[in-house]
C-alpha cells in the first residue's frame, strides 16, 4: 500500500510532479495538440466506460463520469486542459517574449497556440510551472465545491496569471471599442507608440499613434470564421442540440465534448472554417442529463409547491430544448468573453473555457434555485 504525501486540500507531492510534467508537454506539444489529445482520450475513456458498462452499473450519474481514462488521463495532469492546455498558452506568451517565435502567425505570436515550441528548456519549465498552477486552481475549486467546471476555472485564471505575471496587458487597446469586430472587417492594421518605432509583434503594440504595423491588425478576432453574433448563436443552437441528444443516448456528460474537442485536428492542420464547439456541447450535454434525471421510478414535473426540482425526468423532447439554449448561452458568452479578452490582447486567453465556466455556473444557479434535480458532474458546496 502506498502513501501519497499531501500538502494541502488534495493537492500532493506526486500530483505536483506529474503536473509540472503535464504542462511541460502541453508545451513542447503546443497547447491546442495537447487539448486535442484531450478530445482523443476523452472519447476513448467515455467508450470504454460504455462497453463496461460502468455508467448502467452505477446506479447514478454522479458516482459513474470521470472515471478512468477520462478522470485520470484526459482531465488529468497529463492531458488536463488546465494542465497541458494553459501551460502551452503559458509557454508560448513566455517564447513570444523571448523572441523565440518567428512563424508567421497573422496575429501576436503569444497567441499562436498551434505551435509545437519544442525543447527549449527554458520554454518547458515554464509550461511546467503554470501546469502546476492549473493543477492546484483545480484542486482548490474542487475542494471547496465551488459551483462551476474547476478545471474551466483554472485554464481562464491561467491566463490571467500568465498576463500578469509575463508583463502582457490585461485586456489591451480597443479605443474603437471593446466589443466592435468592424475594424477587423475594414482590415485596419494596428500602430506602434514606442521611440523609434516599437516592435511589429510585440507586447508594447498599441492601437493608435506612431507608426503603422503592416502585420499586426487593429482587432484579432479569435475565430475569424466564427464571430458573427447571429452565426455563433445558430451553431450553439446545433452544436447544443447534438450534445444533449448524444449524452441522453450514451448517458455520458463528456463524450460529445470529447468529440468537438477532438475535431480541433483539423483546425490544427489549416482546414478552413471549422468550428470550435467542445464548450456548447459539454455544457448542453449537463444540462440534458439534468432535465432528464428521475427522481426513483417516477418521471414527473415538480411544483415548487412539492419540495422538489421543477423539472425532474423531463422528455427527451424538454432534455434537448434545454440543450439548445445552453448551447446559444454559451455560444454567446464566448463570442462576449473574445470581444473583451482575447481580440485586444497579445496571448490567447481562452473564451471556450470561460464559456463553460459560465454555463456550469448557471447549471449550479439551476439547481440551487430548485429548477433542476441535479448538477451531474459540476461541485457543488
Amino acid at each position: 500500500m502506498t502513501v501519497a504525501i499531501e500538502i494541502w486540500g488534495g493537492i500532493t507531492v506526486s500530483l505536483i510532479i506529474a503536473a509540472f510534467a503535464g504542462g511541460a508537454f502541453g508545451a513542447a506539444l503546443g497547447a491546442l495538440p495537447a487539448f486535442i489529445f484531450t478530445g482523443f482520450m476523452v472519447v476513448a475513456g467515455e467508450a470504454g466506460n460504455l462497453v463496461a458498462g460502468e455508467l448502467a452499473e452505477s446506479g447514478a450519474i454522479e458516482e459513474a463520469v470521470g472515471t478512468g481514462v477520462t478522470g485520470s488521463v484526459a482531465f488529468g495532469p497529463v492531458f488536463g486542459p488546465h494542465v497541458a492546455f494553459a501551460g502551452g498558452a503559458a509557454a508560448a506568451a513566455y517564447a513570444a517574449k523571448k523572441g523565440y517565435m518567428d512563424t508567421g502567425f497573422d496575429y501576436h505570436e503569444a497567441k499562436n497556440i498551434t505551435f509545437a515550441l519544442g525543447t527549449k528548456p527554458d520554454v518547458l519549465i515554464v509550461g511546467g510551472a503554470f501546469g502546476i498552477l492549473g493543477m492546484a486552481i483545480r484542486q482548490v475549486s474542487a475542494g471547496f465545491g465551488m459551483p462551476w467546471d474547476p478545471i474551466a476555472m483554472g485554464v481562464v485564471l491561467s491566463a490571467l496569471f500568465h498576463r500578469l505575471i509575463l508583463g502582457y496587458s490585461l485586456i489591451g487597446e480597443a479605443r474603437k471599442g471593446l466589443l466592435n469586430m468592424r475594424p477587423f472587417e475594414n482590415e485596419e492594421m494596428r500602430t506602434a507608440t514606442a521611440a523609434g518605432g516599437a516592435a511589429a509583434n510585440g507586447p508594447e503594440s498599441a492601437t493608435d499613434g506612431g507608426a503603422v504595423q503592416a502585420d499586426r491588425l487593429l482587432v484579432e478576432p479569435w475565430l475569424p470564421h466564427q464571430y458573427k453574433w447571429v452565426n455563433v448563436a445558430v451553431l450553439g443552437l446545433v452544436t447544443g442540440i447534438l450534445g444533449g441528444y448524444t449524452a441522453i443516448m450514451t448517458g455520458s456528460p463528456f463524450l460529445a465534448f470529447g468529440i468537438s474537442a477532438a475535431s480541433l485536428v483539423f483546425l490544427n492542420c489549416g482546414v478552413e472554417q471549422i468550428p470550435v464547439t467542445h464548450h456548447m456541447t459539454l455544457t448542453s450535454s449537463t444540462v440534458a442529463l439534468a432535465a432528464f434525471a428521475e427522481s426513483g421510478d417516477e418521471t414527473y414535473i415538480a411544483t415548487a409547491f412539492d419540495g422538489g426540482a421543477a423539472i425532474v425526468g423531463g422528455s427527451a423532447e424538454l432534455a434537448l430544448v434545454l440543450a439548445a439554449i445552453m448551447g446559444i448561452i454559451c455560444a454567446l458568452f464566448g463570442e462576449l468573453f473574445q470581444r473583451v479578452f482575447y481580440a485586444h490582447g497579445d496571448t490567447h486567453w481562452d473564451p471556450p473555457a470561460a464559456a463553460i465556466v459560465f454555463g456550469t455556473f448557471v447549471i449550479a444557479v439551476l439547481y440551487f434555485a430548485g429548477v433542476l434535480p441535479t448538477t451531474v458532474w459540476v461541485p457543488i458546496p
